[in-house]
């Protein structure tokens, strides 16, 4: 043996087992106790109650292995034999082993250290934790048992002075409300309850209440006693409020139910609980119809998310870049410009005649922007009343001013995040021109009648037929404002400058014309085509589509009748011709030296002015659009020359 073993042997030699005598005091102890050396994971020694308790033999039990018998908790183990070995003793209910059968058993352990400093061992006492719950419950009882007849009589007594006591609002109140004792027996029953349960009072007073209202979940599944909230109550001492449950008819039928069980003492000690319940099976059913109504309303949001996605795909469609039809190097000009300034927020002015396009190149710089998921909103200044003006762009409160029966968000509200088209910015009053500037410079606005500050953020593009360099030399136009919306300037060419794309927008007008209109087999002769290149196009694409509009309106038999305007427009004072030009057969060189000469004429005669009375558009009988467009386009000085 050697000097472990023999330390051991000395520390234990009053409770090991060589001494088999009938009063040792350890074999005979009443609770479990084992001897441990937890180096050498062996059991030194184990008395009978330990044996009795595990189900060991005698023999048995000199082969039990600690660190298996404790297996399942072998870290918990080897925490509480180092602080045991250390401090001297040591107590824990953390503990798990198993038995002779394999059951695992849930223990507490107090155990000492013995032996020597060099060679410790330890001296534990195990106690079955379930066992002594098993005996407290056992020793409760049995005390109940002992209070006899007149314990039982005395709370029984207390319900039936509460009954009595309550007994005019127990009659009068809506709710259902009974009374059960701490067994869960039934000890009074108002008439609302009777009426939800379908039970009488007599049928229900002394019978189990779980047992005949609560014993399933709304799912028919089992209720277990031990769960119940209302018999927690008169456990744990604490008010249960429940909404989620269902209590049980006569019937054999189930309503859902909220109840509240309070608990009830008496002197300090819990006897019982009284239950307050309604029936919510008209609530219930309310909010299912609401909830289906409101899975019906995601539905038909999510339906009109599409059908919008659908839209938007179809507006995408309609004004793409492929709907900017041409070939010719003005419109691959203006299509990289496009593509250059769409993904900044820059404000963009576009300028060009009437009908050449303007707007569908704002809609192709929105759609190629971060903006495209927000709206295009387009506002035609040349239609808006002067004195809405600054409702239409602001909004109004209600009241602001007669005829404002509603407030209305302006066009800035609508299109914060997106983009705000001026068309026709030229139109814009002089007086309003300072708001808008300030919109543009900080991103806020106050609707008409409201000193509420309503903050935006919108992106703008502008168009324009007019010269507004020289609005603002004429004063009728801000130049801060001119500045502030040239950041990108476009120029939207007219059509008789780009007549190679004459063709292919004639052919994509005319097959929507006749899609539209449900007309098949028009078609475009070379000859229609040498006439629609000849034309001047005065109203530039806009005119175009019109034009096809009419021609597959009044064709018939198959054959597109194409009908142009008269091409001659007369000046209203027409100029003599220069006396440098022969008035015989001339060349287009010779042809476009006479126009530049006469609009120099018309210049010099209106004192530079292009429009209005007395301009030289007025002067030569054009549109002056189109003197502007030439006189930028030959690179004419607008300013008359000093005699």
């Amino acid at each position: 043996m050697d000097r472990l073993d023999y330390a051991i042997a000395a520390s234990v030699d009053r409770f090991a087992t060589a001494a088999p005598a009938g009063d040792d005091l350890f074999e005979l102890a009443p609770e479990a106790q084992v001897v441990i050396d937890p180096f050498a994971d062996r059991l030194l020694a184990a008395n009978a109650a330990f044996r009795r308790m595990m189900g060991f033999s005698t023999d048995e039990v000199c082969e039990v292995v600690p660190s298996h018998w404790l297996g399942e908790a072998i870290a918990d183990l080897i925490v509480f034999t180092q602080a045991v070995i250390e401090t001297g003793s040591g107590w824990t209910n953390s503990l798990r082993c198993r038995d002779c059968h394999g059951r695992s058993r849930r223990m507490e352990c107090h155990a000492v250290r013995i032996g020597t400093a060099d060679a410790p061992a330890m001296l534990a006492t195990l106690r079955d934790l379930r066992a002594l719950h098993n005996q407290e419950a056992e020793s409760q009882a049995n005390e109940f048992v002992r209070r006899g007849l007149s314990e039982w009589r005395r709370v029984e007594t207390l319900f039936e002075e509460i009954e009595q006591e309550n007994k005019l609002i127990l009659q009068a109140a809506g709710e259902g409300i009974y009374g059960v004792n701490a067994e869960g027996a039934t000890t009074f029953v108002n008439p609302a309850a009777e009426r939800m349960l379908g039970y009488s009072a007599d049928e229900l007073v002394g019978k189990n209440m779980h047992s005949l209202l609560h014993h399933s979940h709304p799912d028919g599944s089992h209720y277990a006693a031990c769960d119940c909230p209302i018999y927690a109550a008169f456990k744990d001492g604490a008010v249960h409020q429940v909404t989620d449950e269902v209590f049980w008819r006569k019937d054999g039928g189930a309503f859902p139910v909220e109840y509240t069980s309070t608990p009830i003492r008496e002197k300090g000690r819990l006897v019982g609980a009284v239950v307050v319940f309604r029936d919510v099976s008209e609530r219930k059913e309310t909010e299912q119809k609401l909830h289906q109504a409101l899975e019906e309303l995601e539905r038909l949001k999510q339906r009109l998310e599409l059908e919008n996605a659908y839209l938007q795909e179809e507006i995408r469609e309609e004004y793409n870049y492929q709907e900017i039809v041409g070939r010719s190097d003005a419109l691959r000009k203006t299509i990289q410009k496009i593509e250059m300034v769409a993904p900044t927020d820059a404000a963009v002015l576009i300028t060009g005649e009437s009908g050449t396009g303007k707007e569908l190149i704002a809609r192709a710089i929105h759609q190629s922007s971060a903006r495209c998921d927000r709206p295009l909103i387009r506002v035609n200044c040349a239609a808006v009343p002067r004195e809405l003006f600054e409702s239409e762009f602001f909004g109004h409160v209600k009241g602001a001013y007669t005829g404002a029966v509603r407030d209305r968000a302006g066009r800035f509200e609508l299109a914060d995040g997106g983009t705000l088209f001026l068309d026709e910015v030229g139109e814009i009053p002089l007086e309003l021109q300072s708001k808008l500037l300030r919109v543009l410079q900080e991103g806020q606005c106050e609707r008409v009648g409201s000193d509420r500050t309503i903050t935006v953020d919108v992106r703008i593009i502008a168009a324009t037929n007019r010269d507004l360099s020289e609005e603002v030399a004429e004063g009728r136009f801000r130049e801060d404002l001119f500045f502030r919306l040239n950041v990108f300037p476009i120029e939207s060419a007219p059509l008789r400058e780009r007549p190679e794309d004459i063709p292919l927008l004639a052919s994509h007008f005319l097959a929507n014309a006749c899609r539209r209109f449900g007309r098949e087999g028009l078609r475009l002769s070379g000859a229609d085509v040498q006439r629609l290149q000849a034309y001047d196009w005065p109203g530039n694409v806009r005119e175009l589509e019109n034009v096809l509009e009419r021609a597959v309106i009044i064709s018939r038999n198959n054959q597109l009748r194409l009908e142009l305007p008269d091409v001659e427009r007369p000046a209203s004072k027409p100029m003599a011709p220069s006396p440098e030009i022969n008035d015989g057969l001339m060349t287009e060189q010779q042809k476009r030296e006479r126009d530049r000469r006469m609009i120099m004429q018309a210049l010099e005669a209106s004192g530079g002015k292009i429009f209005g009375a007395g301009g030289a558009a007025e002067l030569l009988g054009v549109k002056p659009t189109t003197l502007a467009s030439r006189i930028k386009r030959w690179g004419i000085d607008k300013k008359p020359r000093s005699g």
